[in-house]
């Protein structure tokens, strides 16, 4: 995990002068007096507050200097709190860390922080995708945590030309319908006419439906291809169930038909199509098993042949696809992968699990949003905490 945050600063003699009564909205305000605030802090026991008067409807108020609100802890304090926790510290680790630099903060005043500055992430949902950012490239993927003894699924979305998290939403289920009714709203914001994704159908369900141009993940590809080809060579050498035989082919030259298609999809040349194709028709004649049976070795590489020719265009879409400014990708669902790994299970490996839904959400967009801003210079966390 890589951060860097910004904590907000306490200057007991910055204040922000009221032009108006916040109550009556009244231009003629005064200063009325000037009190002492006692303060939990790493460097101030305590703070000047002033207290303004409306000229106009009697009503008082007070004005706190900066860093200081009406909580009896600075943000400074709250913000070190949010810090450590996100960094891997328990609510319980986070309020010994404090005490011992002589600021007394208990657990449950930690888990408030940080779930009120979660909770205050800019963008990051559906409704609202990060800073309103546009992208012709959405990557997107599904990962699971354990909450409250059940797995709950959180979708992610990135811009893939540049791998900044746009959005993180808990999902119901991982269909291509619940899919769809997450990422269309996103598709629209983003104006997105490519969808980067792993190589599930019901993402390729979601791209034909809302007629995106869909690359499927390559690396996920080859290696289950790889895997496939695998389990397959043992008994494709001996002919196991004659079915090779049946349909006029060698057991050499299914070999050397697997080994070739290993090889196209290592490449990944969009013409190598047409060979995958010829490949198909090759076992084209294996029958289909009856029910009860099961499926015959011809059969399972026809079915094999058939897959990869029918996800070809999605395989190879990278290798000549640009974007509007010339934009590109790289044929994987890396920048998802990242996502997940950095701002979703990293944080998690140290728990037992969340106890709520919206935590686990909410702190997921805290951690992507605060990782989003490391090319910005660091995540400033005084705006979620003011």
């Amino acid at each position: 995990m890589r951060l860097q945050l910004r904590l907000p600063r306490v200057d007991p003699a910055e204040f922000s002068v009221p032009t108006c009564c916040p109550h009556c909205g009244g231009k003629h305000v005064r200063l009325r007096q000037a009190v002492v605030k006692p303060l939990r802090d790493t460097v101030h026991a305590q703070v000047t507050a002033h207290r303004y008067e409306c000229l106009r409807c009697g009503e008082t108020w007070r004005v706190y200097p900066r860093g200081v609100s009406r909580d009896h802890t600075s943000q400074r304090v709250k913000g070190l709190a949010v810090m450590l926790y996100l960094l891997g510290l328990s609510y319980g680790a986070v309020s010994l860390a404090l005490e011992a630099l002589g600021v007394y903060l208990c657990k449950s005043r930690v888990y408030d922080a940080v779930q009120a500055v979660a909770a205050r992430v800019p963008g990051m949902r559906r409704e609202a995708v990060f800073d309103g950012l546009r992208t012709p490239a959405l990557g997107s993927d599904v990962t699971t945590v354990r909450c409250n003894g059940q797995w709950l699924a959180l979708g992610l979305c990135v811009d893939d030309t540049n791998g900044l998290v746009l959005s993180v939403d808990g999902l119901t289920g991982e269909d291509a319908d619940t899919l769809e009714a997450w990422l269309k709203p996103i598709v629209a914001a983003v104006g997105a006419e490519l969808l980067i994704s792993d190589d599930a159908d019901a993402f390729k369900q979601v791209a034909d439906r809302a007629a995106l141009r869909h690359q499927v993940c390559k690396s996920h590809v080859l290696r289950n291809t790889e895997a496939l080809v695998e389990s397959l060579r043992p008994a494709v050498a001996r002919d196991a169930d004659r079915s090779l035989l049946a349909v006029g082919v060698t057991p050499q030259q299914a070999l050397a038909d697997l080994e070739r298609l290993v090889e196209c999809v290592r490449t990944r040349r969009p013409e190598a199509g047409a060979e995958l194709e010829q490949l198909f028709y090759r076992y084209a004649p294996a029958r289909a098993p009856r029910p009860g049976e099961s499926a015959s070795l011809a059969y399972r590489i026809r079915l094999l042949f058939l897959d990869r020719w029918n996800l070809w265009s999605r395989l190879t879409c990278y290798r000549t696809w640009r974007g509007p400014q010339g934009q590109t990708v790289d044929g994987t669902n890396n920048g998802c992968e990242r996502g997940i790994g950095w701002w979703i299970k990293e944080r998690y490996r140290t728990m037992r699990g969340y106890k709520r839904p919206q935590s686990a959400i909410q702190v997921s967009r805290l951690l992507a949003w605060c990782g989003n801003h490391l090319q910005r210079g660091g995540a400033d966390l005084a705006p979620l905490l003011a």
